[in-house]
């Protein structure tokens, strides 16, 4: 297959790709003012993403999601030019909001972790330019997000396969055959699409959002 996938279809797929945080965080601003329990988000000046669930060290920006209960809790408080308004304070964390943080926590680092090994996979092996600035990087993401424990780190490298077939020409041509298929106008038999969405689903769909 030789077809090059279009701007549109290659920014589509990537977004599909790079759009877990963006996601969870959006849900979660949305939510009404409540209990939270918090994960932070940041990349340190080398490149490397971080994800823990205590604050950044001071000084550095990084990206709060926060994991709301159905309890809330209203006070007073005072704001800098000395007026008083009334909003939500959080209570500390309950067991359930605990243990949805570190499970959200261990998604997270899952998804820094498969996409760091599945670019290493293509950049060491020559399929994509790169530097040992970038491969260390790399390096150092999935050393500080991939799990220690030989079980769970089989499955994230599992993942990381998964998505580098995912990425692969092959499935790039199936997604944008696909795409044509099911566009205004097109005639195809129903049977050849749900053929070729079976194909997608099976082999071309990313493990991580």
């Amino acid at each position: 297959m030789s077809r090059v996938m279009s701007p549109r279809h290659e920014r589509r797929t990537r977004s599909r790709i790079a759009g877990l945080g963006v996601a969870i965080a959006l849900m979660t601003q949305l939510a009404s003012p409540a209990a939270m329990a918090q994960v932070y988000r940041w990349v340190a000046e080398n490149g490397v993403t971080h994800l823990s669930s205590e604050k950044p060290p001071p000084g550095v920006k990084a990206e709060r999601i926060d994991i709301p209960s159905a309890s809330k809790r209203t006070t007073t408080k005072t704001s800098t030019n000395g007026s008083r308004s009334t909003g939500s304070t959080a209570p500390p964390a309950t067991p359930a909001q605990v243990a949805g943080r570190e499970e959200l926590l261990g998604s997270l680092r899952t998804r820094e972790c498969v996409i760091a090994l599945e670019a290493l996979e293509r950049k060491t092996g020559g399929t994509e330019p790169s530097s040992a600035t970038e491969i260390r990087r790399l390096k150092q993401t999935a050393d500080l997000n991939c799990s220690q424990d030989p079980v769970r780190r089989r499955h994230q490298e599992e993942m990381a396969a998964k998505l580098r077939v995912a990425n692969s020409p092959t499935c790039v041509e199936a997604r944008n055959q696909l795409a044509d298929m099911m566009a205004p106008g097109s005639k195809l038999p129903r049977e050849q699409v749900k053929i070729q969405q079976a194909f997608v689903d099976e082999h071309c769909t990313s493990p991580v959002r």
